[in-house]
């Protein structure tokens, strides 16, 4: 039997389709009430991906590695550095929030324009891109899925405290939430309170605790484990 081009994407479609969870929601742990079915353009970079990776072109060990490196080390790595050294650093954050971009070029990173915006006791930010999913790759990585689904565009801005409430961020009813739009030439980075009891951590221990969501705004710097509040 005389196998097309059209039946190999066929079953590699089919396969892509069954590998692909009923929900989206359920692919991390807060992609709640979000894109059930995947976009056909997601589709076919699966299925694209199913097929080099049965024709041995692509390793998937490999591919799972380099995309967990940028989703969640080298990006959020260097926006951690960054908001533990303002943490530590009462003049690298006036710079940091006067001109991010001149601020983190200080700790030789670069390549997005970007503004930083500050969570306080009273004020909490919240960042979405609403027409597409413009995101600050340079300092935080790939985007998550559930950054681009049209349920977080959408509602963030209708309802950010019934977002956040979903991602467990509850906040007070005197606290004021602020939603910034993210566009292809300006892209933003929130700047996390920082936690009590992490007065004695040093710069890399500060880092470490914080998280990618934290710097979009869906959830809170966690102290460590046994610090005193």
């Amino acid at each position: 039997m005389t196998t097309t081009r059209r039946d190999v994407l066929s079953a590699g479609l089919a396969a892509a389709s069954a590998a692909v969870t009923p929900s989206v929601v359920h692919a991390q742990r807060h992609d709640h009430d979000h894109q059930d079915v995947p976009s056909d353009p997601a589709l076919r970079v699966k299925a694209l991906e199913s097929l080099m990776v049965a024709k041995g072109l692509v390793d998937r060990a490999a591919l799972d590695a380099l995309i967990d490196n940028y989703e969640h080390k080298t990006g959020p790595r260097i926006g951690a550095r960054v908001g533990a050294r303002a943490w530590i650093d009462a003049e690298y954050k006036k710079r940091l929030l006067k001109d991010a971009n001149a601020a983190i070029a200080e700790l030789g990173y670069g390549g997005t324009n970007l503004t930083v915006v500050q969570n306080t006791a009273k004020v909490h930010n919240l960042v979405v891109c609403t027409l597409c999913s413009c995101y600050p790759w340079a300092v935080l990585g790939l985007p998550p899925v559930w950054y681009k689904s049209a349920a977080y565009r959408s509602r963030s801005v209708i309802d950010p405290r019934g977002v956040l409430s979903e991602f467990g961020v509850t906040l007070a009813d005197d606290v004021e939430v602020r939603v910034w739009d993210s566009t292809a030439n300006l892209r933003y980075l929130v700047l996390p309170e920082r936690p009590a009891g992490t007065s004695d951590l040093s710069e890399a221990q500060l880092a470490a605790l914080v998280t990618r969501d934290a710097m979009v705004g869906v959830a809170k710097v966690l102290p460590p484990q046994g610090a005193n509040a």
